[in-house]
Protein backbone atom coordinates (compact mmCIF):
# COMPACT_ATOMS: atom_id res chain seq x y z
CA UNK A 1 0.00 0.00 0.00
CA UNK A 2 2.91 2.67 0.73
CA UNK A 3 4.58 1.44 -2.10
CA UNK A 4 1.58 2.19 -4.76
CA UNK A 5 0.90 5.90 -2.56
CA UNK A 6 4.82 6.45 -3.38
CA UNK A 7 4.16 5.93 -6.85
CA UNK A 8 1.01 7.92 -7.72
CA UNK A 9 2.67 10.42 -5.76
CA UNK A 10 5.75 10.36 -7.79
CA UNK A 11 3.46 10.54 -10.78
CA UNK A 12 1.82 13.51 -9.97
CA UNK A 13 4.60 15.42 -9.09
CA UNK A 14 6.61 14.72 -12.26
CA UNK A 15 4.54 16.76 -14.68
CA UNK A 16 5.92 19.31 -11.92
CA UNK A 17 9.53 18.67 -11.90
CA UNK A 18 9.66 18.67 -15.72
CA UNK A 19 7.66 22.03 -15.62
CA UNK A 20 10.46 23.30 -13.10
CA UNK A 21 13.70 22.22 -15.18
CA UNK A 22 12.60 24.13 -18.21
CA UNK A 23 12.45 27.53 -16.20
CA UNK A 24 16.02 26.89 -14.87
CA UNK A 25 18.80 29.06 -16.63
CA UNK A 26 20.33 27.59 -19.97
CA UNK A 27 24.41 27.71 -19.78
CA UNK A 28 26.31 29.95 -22.43
CA UNK A 29 27.68 26.47 -23.54
CA UNK A 30 24.19 25.19 -24.35
CA UNK A 31 23.57 28.06 -26.92
CA UNK A 32 27.24 27.92 -28.66
CA UNK A 33 26.34 24.33 -29.74
CA UNK A 34 26.61 22.17 -26.70
CA UNK A 35 22.97 20.85 -27.34
CA UNK A 36 21.87 18.31 -29.40
CA UNK A 37 24.40 17.06 -31.94
CA UNK A 38 27.97 17.89 -32.19
CA UNK A 39 28.49 20.91 -34.86
CA UNK A 40 30.12 19.29 -38.44
CA UNK A 41 27.89 15.96 -38.10
CA UNK A 42 25.76 14.98 -40.56
CA UNK A 43 21.94 15.27 -39.70
CA UNK A 44 20.40 11.70 -39.27
CA UNK A 45 16.88 11.46 -41.04
CA UNK A 46 13.77 10.73 -38.50
CA UNK A 47 10.59 9.22 -39.63
CA UNK A 48 7.67 11.00 -38.41
CA UNK A 49 3.97 12.45 -39.65
CA UNK A 50 3.03 15.33 -41.66
CA UNK A 51 -0.08 16.99 -40.36
CA UNK A 52 -2.32 14.51 -42.29
CA UNK A 53 -0.97 11.71 -40.97
CA UNK A 54 1.58 10.23 -43.72
CA UNK A 55 5.07 9.07 -42.76
CA UNK A 56 7.81 11.50 -43.92
CA UNK A 57 11.51 11.38 -43.23
CA UNK A 58 13.31 14.54 -41.79
CA UNK A 59 15.61 14.66 -44.47
CA UNK A 60 12.99 15.00 -46.86
CA UNK A 61 12.34 18.65 -45.77
CA UNK A 62 16.27 19.12 -46.83
CA UNK A 63 16.49 20.60 -50.53
CA UNK A 64 20.10 20.09 -52.07
CA UNK A 65 22.42 22.13 -51.85
CA UNK A 66 20.24 24.59 -49.60
CA UNK A 67 20.21 25.12 -45.67
CA UNK A 68 18.04 23.77 -42.96
CA UNK A 69 16.46 24.76 -40.14
CA UNK A 70 14.95 22.68 -37.41
CA UNK A 71 12.86 24.04 -34.38
CA UNK A 72 11.92 21.19 -31.45
CA UNK A 73 8.25 22.85 -30.85
CA UNK A 74 5.35 22.54 -28.64
CA UNK A 75 1.66 24.22 -28.43
CA UNK A 76 2.63 24.95 -24.87
CA UNK A 77 6.21 26.02 -25.13
CA UNK A 78 6.26 29.55 -23.55
CA UNK A 79 9.82 29.77 -25.06
CA UNK A 80 9.26 28.31 -29.02
CA UNK A 81 6.53 31.38 -28.52
CA UNK A 82 8.90 33.58 -27.38
CA UNK A 83 10.90 32.23 -30.35
CA UNK A 84 8.13 32.15 -33.17
CA UNK A 85 8.83 36.03 -34.03
CA UNK A 86 12.24 35.12 -35.25
CA UNK A 87 11.01 32.56 -37.21
CA UNK A 88 8.48 34.46 -38.82
CA UNK A 89 10.99 37.19 -39.79
CA UNK A 90 13.11 34.22 -40.94
CA UNK A 91 10.75 32.52 -43.70
CA UNK A 92 9.77 36.35 -44.88
CA UNK A 93 13.63 37.37 -45.76
CA UNK A 94 15.09 33.95 -45.92
CA UNK A 95 12.05 30.99 -46.63
CA UNK A 96 13.36 30.80 -50.12
CA UNK A 97 16.85 29.89 -49.99
CA UNK A 98 16.19 28.01 -46.61
CA UNK A 99 14.39 25.31 -45.46
CA UNK A 100 12.20 25.63 -42.30
CA UNK A 101 10.26 23.36 -40.53
CA UNK A 102 8.69 22.65 -37.08
CA UNK A 103 8.88 19.45 -35.44
CA UNK A 104 5.66 19.46 -33.05
CA UNK A 105 6.93 16.99 -30.19
CA UNK A 106 4.59 14.51 -29.68
CA UNK A 107 5.18 15.27 -25.31
CA UNK A 108 1.61 16.67 -24.08
CA UNK A 109 -0.23 17.46 -27.70
CA UNK A 110 -1.71 15.75 -30.27
CA UNK A 111 -1.99 16.93 -34.02
CA UNK A 112 -5.44 18.19 -33.52
CA UNK A 113 -4.11 20.99 -31.30
CA UNK A 114 -1.14 21.81 -33.63
CA UNK A 115 -3.39 22.20 -36.38
CA UNK A 116 -5.50 24.42 -34.11
CA UNK A 117 -2.62 26.32 -33.12
CA UNK A 118 -2.21 26.64 -36.77
CA UNK A 119 -5.72 27.86 -37.65
CA UNK A 120 -4.37 31.00 -35.47
CA UNK A 121 -0.78 31.45 -36.97
CA UNK A 122 0.46 29.80 -40.01
CA UNK A 123 4.07 30.78 -40.75
CA UNK A 124 4.24 29.06 -44.19
CA UNK A 125 6.63 26.34 -42.90
CA UNK A 126 5.62 22.76 -42.56
CA UNK A 127 4.96 21.19 -39.37
CA UNK A 128 5.54 17.88 -38.66
CA UNK A 129 4.19 15.90 -35.39
CA UNK A 130 6.89 13.35 -34.09
CA UNK A 131 4.56 10.85 -32.44
CA UNK A 132 6.62 8.46 -31.41
CA UNK A 133 9.92 11.06 -30.86
CA UNK A 134 12.40 9.58 -33.50
CA UNK A 135 13.28 13.17 -34.29
CA UNK A 136 13.95 14.16 -30.71
CA UNK A 137 15.96 10.62 -30.22
CA UNK A 138 18.00 11.38 -33.21
CA UNK A 139 18.52 14.83 -32.83
CA UNK A 140 19.39 14.41 -29.11
CA UNK A 141 16.41 17.11 -28.73
CA UNK A 142 16.16 17.10 -24.64
CA UNK A 143 13.50 19.57 -24.50
CA UNK A 144 11.68 22.21 -26.43
CA UNK A 145 12.67 25.19 -28.23
CA UNK A 146 15.95 23.80 -29.55
CA UNK A 147 16.79 25.08 -32.63
CA UNK A 148 19.13 23.21 -35.50
CA UNK A 149 20.73 24.32 -38.19
CA UNK A 150 21.75 22.19 -41.10
CA UNK A 151 24.29 23.22 -43.79
CA UNK A 152 24.16 23.17 -47.41
CA UNK A 153 25.96 19.65 -47.14
CA UNK A 154 23.39 18.60 -44.84
CA UNK A 155 25.58 18.58 -41.59
CA UNK A 156 25.24 20.47 -38.36
CA UNK A 157 26.30 24.22 -38.62
CA UNK A 158 24.55 25.45 -35.28
CA UNK A 159 22.19 24.38 -32.56
CA UNK A 160 21.21 26.37 -29.55
CA UNK A 161 18.19 26.12 -26.96
CA UNK A 162 16.19 28.89 -25.20
CA UNK A 163 14.84 32.27 -25.88
CA UNK A 164 18.25 34.56 -26.06
CA UNK A 165 19.11 32.70 -29.61
CA UNK A 166 19.62 34.78 -32.23
CA UNK A 167 17.68 32.65 -34.85
CA UNK A 168 18.50 35.60 -38.02
CA UNK A 169 22.34 36.29 -36.74
CA UNK A 170 22.81 32.20 -37.10
CA UNK A 171 20.74 31.55 -40.56
CA UNK A 172 22.87 35.45 -42.02
CA UNK A 173 26.36 33.67 -41.08
CA UNK A 174 24.97 30.27 -42.43
CA UNK A 175 24.66 32.05 -45.35
CA UNK A 176 27.54 34.43 -45.79
CA UNK A 177 25.38 37.32 -45.61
Amino acid sequence: MMITHKLRRSRRLAPVALALCALLPISAEAQSGGVSLALGTQGPTAELEDLDGNTVSLLDYVEAGKPAVFEFWATWCEQCEALQPQFDELQARYGDRVSVVAVAVGVSQSVRRVKRHLEDHDPGYPYLFDKRGAAVRAYNATTTAIVVMLNADGKVAYTGVGTDQNILGAVEALLGS
